[in-house]
């Protein structure tokens, strides 16, 4: 019997996770319609060629709280909060890094 109790309990947790990623991965896309705006008509220096790798470098090295900002914003509408948590992301080595690569990958700079 506790082999079972053992096995049903591992298997919950395994569904729990599988739904929490699906809530994850949904959030984000949703959040990168939002940064995309953000992006296209609060930053015009974004080439137009790089507004996608520029909102997925975004989108990559946002934290949780980040992204339900962004997807809040996908709902209310862009607000100088957003605007201000993008400037940092884009400010982090990391994503200068996804962003150098992206551009790389491109031929841009």
């Amino acid at each position: 019997m506790r082999p079972l109790v053992i096995a049903a309990t591992l298997l919950s947790l395994s569904a729990c996770t599988e739904i929490e990623q699906a809530a994850d991965n949904t959030g984000r896309q949703v959040a990168k319609g939002a940064v995309a705006e953000a992006l296209a008509t609060r930053f015009p220096q974004v080439p137009k060629e790089l507004l996608t790798p520029f909102t997925d470098c975004v989108i990559d090295n946002a934290a949780a709280l980040e992204v339900r900002e962004f997807a809040r914003a996908a709902v209310v509408g862009v607000d100088d909060a957003m605007i201000g948590t993008i400037r940092n992301i884009l400010a982090r080595p990391e994503t200068q890094q996804c962003l150098s690569q992206r551009a790389a990958a491109k031929g841009i700079f």
